[in-house]
């Protein structure tokens, strides 16, 4: 009983780390956008950025095919010069909160419709900033409240299924697989021997929550369409799997050191263990009589 509950516990300390993740950090706006706002800064987001609001400009300005081509590197490295404004990052915080506001108000509720986001707050602030650097061009970008799909109808049955499972999950897989850690090193009959083998399975599972995250990683990457870019691709994998992947690191070191330190102690108990004197020989019975005898017969032939 004591090995099935403490591999118990190991099996599920993984799976309740993930759900506690997704159930608590991803749901979390004010999370999320703190997750998302480094990224306004890397290199590779910024280029992403900067060609997808180009080509969007260009295709909304009325601009003579002979002109395009000459524009259009134009206004594209004006909107890559944008990125590294403050306004672009209070725009992609903007942007971040209104998505996730949206996905979230659409898997807690019950409706049947597309998740639309407004994003003309953020193309009011890319055309007031381009205005204000002088860009040919710039007050002729309309701002229109056109709703921008993120989720449609037909996948928000599935998805709001399993949001609703990672949340029971979150909260009572870790809460079972402390209780079964606990209860399997209770009933062992060497606890020691149980709080290191415990101590090895959670090293193991934080070592396999890393190995699944760069699985995942990986084959989210090349399931992307070809138009996507993957550089900035990963680095939004990575922005949000960063608090897991710190926890996969930390269950790993725990372990490890919990285990070590069981060694640790055991081997010195040992070592601080006196060690039994000799006991002093006692005579045998049989012996003894036989030198009684002889001590007669002597003292009588005397």
């Amino acid at each position: 009983m004591s090995a099935l509950l403490i591999t118990l516990s190991c099996l599920l300390l993984p799976f309740g780390a993930l759900s506690a993740w997704a159930a608590y950090g991803l749901a979390d706006t004010g999370q999320y956008v703190s997750a998302m706002a480094p990224l306004a800064e890397d290199p590779d987001v910024r280029d992403a950025v900067a060609a997808t609001v180009g080509d969007g400009i260009m295709r909304e300005v009325d601009v003579g095919r002979p002109m395009r081509g000459t524009v259009a590197p134009f206004v594209r490295e004006a909107v890559r010069s944008f990125t590294q404004t403050r306004a672009f990052r209070l725009a992609w915080d903007a942007g971040n909160r209104a998505t996730h506001d949206a996905v979230l108000r659409a898997l807690e509720d019950e409706r049947e419709e597309a998740v639309t986001v407004d994003l003309a707050p953020v193309t009011a602030q890319v055309r007031d900033q381009l205005a204000h650097d002088h860009v040919p061009l710039a007050a002729r970008i309309p701002v229109q409240h056109t709703a921008v799909a993120v989720l449609p109808a037909a996948e928000l049955g599935r998805l709001r299924k399993g949001f609703h499972v990672l949340e029971v999950a979150g909260f009572w897989l870790p809460v079972a697989a402390v209780a079964f850690a606990a209860g399997g090193i209770a009933l062992a009959v060497r606890r020691r021997r149980a709080l290191t083998a415990t101590a090895l399975g959670t090293a193991l599972g934080g070592a396999l929550l890393g190995l699944a995250l760069s699985i995942g990683r990986a084959l989210t990457l090349a399931g992307l369409p070809s138009d996507v870019p993957h550089p900035a691709a990963a680095a939004v994998y990575d922005a949000l799997t960063g608090t897991l992947r710190t926890v996969s690191w930390l269950l790993l070191a725990l372990g490890l050191t919990v285990a070590l330190l069981s060694w640790l102690s055991r081997y010195a108990r040992r070592r601080s263990a006196p060690v039994p004197e000799p006991e002093a020989e006692v005579p045998n019975s049989s012996s003894a009589r036989g030198t009684s005898q002889t001590s007669d017969q002597t003292m009588t032939h005397m």
